[in-house]
């Protein structure tokens, strides 16, 4: 067992619900006492042990008598008897569980409550831009934006943001910041989660982020470890490869990883990648018998020798969510925590699906596996209790034990007063607007300056983004920013370009399109198809194609705005106009779901100066091994 730091826990007197030992209420003790992690760790027993290595998640339960699961919202006692019997360590939160701020502060105080002898890590996915879990929060533009601006500070003003209103809330994990470099534009997962193609613009700014949330007592998680930027498949469905050399390998990939362990990250999360210059040793599949490398997740060569042994990091391992395909569908649930732990993991992330009581064999057919493997020797104990020795020094170190006792209606009322509140929004948009990147600009089309009663027509792939445009519109209207201008929002999901379409963009003085192609096709598509079709690689580059080709041939103006990966400009090379925003989300349900969009708006009537260059480069889809716009490329507005 490796030497660490020792940091000591105070538990004092009539703690509520986090102290050691105590079963729900506040325990009596007859004087103070301070211990260590590893004193807590050697009073602990097996059992107790092994379930503060699981995470689990209760995204969905379906309550006794109940017809069907839905959304866990509310704390009850079916969830809280699991979390107590087999004594959880953590509990990761999505959408489904946080639906507003009130519901989530309870939610949370119940979950701990749970927890009889050590705090729970309650833990979210809240990275900022298109990966964002709190439905009433302030959600960011994301980091691929964040790369735009170039800015630590706004970086390191994200992670506060996050961590402020994540403490509010009572979340204390957060696992980010994504420190991928995603240098493959095909890459399907990472993409605008990704900081930029260069390492050191990602190390740089995931640091910062790291700092902003630890700033605020949450803990940081920075992953996918050794990194998912190059590859060309999402892990929740396949398992991916990556080729490189070592030498590349640690030049580009590990390079922002090491950054993060020399300033201090509380937690790495593992890629299921495979990684044959690290580790090509063979498995047989269990989905179909054929070889296949062991993936980081699982690797000992990965985790151990090349994690803890070259790079010298002594936090906390957590595996990215072991019910993934690239897991889940090659090796079998048990045996891939037994993997993962014996290669180096502390913390099995989401190793069970439990959607109601019914299901707890599940959860228990996992914990079972590995109390055996510990107690075979298959498992050797004192790597068990190293394990929750960093979890509990975690644990200690981030202040879990040291919770004050508040009124859960005092937390909601903090809560209210942080999560999502004007000051963060007006910083929110004060970024996306700083990352709006003009990628070209054509016979002076932008900014654009409409008179009164002209018509904008404006094609989205879908309806929440259209929407988005013209509520900005109308706000910019009725501040006086621009004159009272008719909007026209027409989504063009699996629609083809047709007359009706045509109608549209002559009746109109000015024509605004998203692009939303998460993969480029090859072949660019001139736009003519005659019928319905449901591939997304066909409709999203054919339709927004075809309405730019109409509209420059009617020299009107016309504006490309690409709204996920920003690869997909090149698509558009014949455009005028054209601007990445970096982020897809609109208004839906009453409120922006991420502010780039408007912002984007705001530059493209002239009421925000884009100040974006971009953090990767665009290759050519028309002229294969060629770049088309370089990485630092930005054009200026007058």
């Amino acid at each position: 067992m490796k030497k660490r730091k020792v940091i000591s826990v105070f538990i004092v007197g009539m703690l509520a619900l986090t102290t050691f030992g105590c079963s729900g209420e506040a325990k009596k003790e007859e004087k103070a006492k301070e211990r260590t992690a590893k004193e807590i760790v050697q009073d602990m027993t097996v059992e107790e042990k092994v379930g503060q290595m699981i995470m689990l998640d209760f995204r969905n339960w379906k309550e006794q008598g109940a017809e069907k699961a839905t959304g866990f919202t509310e704390m009850n006692e079916e969830v809280g008897s699991l979390i107590e019997k087999y004594h959880l360590g953590g509990v990761i939160l999505f959408a489904e569980n946080v639906v507003d701020t009130e519901q989530t502060t309870r939610l949370v105080n119940g979950l701990k409550k749970s927890s009889n002898d050590v705090p729970l890590f309650v833990a979210i996915d809240q990275e900022g831009g298109i990966v964002t879990r709190l439905q009433s929060g302030t959600n960011l533009p994301g980091n691929m934006a964040l790369g735009a601006t170039r800015s630590e500070k706004n970086a390191h003003q994200t992670g506060e943001i996050i961590g402020r209103e994540l403490h509010a809330l009572g979340i204390n994990v957060n696992f980010s910041p994504v420190l991928d470099v995603n240098n493959n534009p095909n890459n399907p997962v990472i993409g605008v989660r990704s900081f930029s193609s260069n390492e050191e613009l990602v190390s740089n700014l995931g640091v910062q982020t790291m700092k902003g949330l630890q700033g605020e007592k949450v803990a940081t998680t920075v992953k996918h470890f050794p990194g998912h930027g190059d590859t060309a498949v999402d892990s929740h469905y396949g398992l991916p490869v990556v080729n490189h050399s070592k030498e590349r390998l640690r030049q580009v990939e590990l390079a922002p990883f090491k950054k993060a362990i020399e300033n201090g990250t509380d937690m790495i999360m593992t890629a299921h990648v495979q990684f044959p210059a690290f580790d090509d040793t063979v498995y047989k599949s269990k989905k179909d018998g054929e070889d296949i490398i062991v993936p980081a997740t699982l690797s000992k060569k990965v985790l151990n020798d090349l994690l803890r042994g070259e790079m010298n990091y002594d936090g906390i391992i957590v595996t990215d969510a072991l019910n993934m395909k690239a897991i889940a569908d090659n090796f079998g649930q048990e045996e891939a925590v037994i993997m993962a732990i014996n290669a180096g993991v502390d913390i099995a992330l989401m190793p069970a699906s439990v959607t109601s009581l019914k299901e707890e064999e599940n959860l228990a057919n996992v914990y079972n596996a590995v109390v055996e493997a510990v107690r075979t020797g298959e498992i050797k104990e004192e790597e068990i209790d190293d394990s929750v020795e960093r979890i509990l020094d975690l644990k200690i170190k981030r202040g879990l034990y040291e919770e004050k006792s508040v009124s859960e209606d005092q937390k909601v009322k903090n809560a209210l007063k942080v999560v999502g509140n004007k000051k963060h929004k007006k910083q929110e948009m004060k970024m996306a607007q700083e990352a709006v990147t003009v990628v070209k600009n054509e016979k002076k089309t932008l900014p654009l300056n409409p008179k009164k009663g002209e018509k904008i027509v404006v094609f989205t792939p879908y309806d929440y983004q259209g929407e988005a445009v013209k509520k900005t519109v109308q706000n910019m209207i009725s501040e006086k920013k621009i004159k009272n201008v008719e909007v026209d929002v027409v989504p063009f999901e699996k629609k083809v370009f047709n007359e009706e379409m045509k109608r549209k963009i002559d009746e109109a003085d000015y024509v605004l399109t998203g692009s939303y192609v998460i993969q480029n096709d090859p072949a660019v598509n001139d736009g003519v198809i005659e019928d319905e079709i449901n591939e997304p690689s066909a409709w999203a580059v054919s339709f927004p194609r075809a309405a730019m080709m109409y509209t420059q041939k009617s020299e009107k103006s016309f504006v490309l705005m690409s709204l996920r990966n920003p690869y997909d400009v090149a698509n558009f090379e014949e455009a005028h106009a054209v601007l990445a925003l970096y982020g897809f989300k609109g208004y839906s349900n009453g409120r922006f779901q991420q502010p780039n969009i408007s912002a984007g708006i705001h530059v493209i009537f002239g009421e925000a100066k884009p100040k974006g260059k971009l953090p990767v480069a665009i290759p050519s889809v028309t002229a294969k091994g060629e770049t088309l716009y370089p990485y630092g490329h930005g054009i200026k507005l007058k």
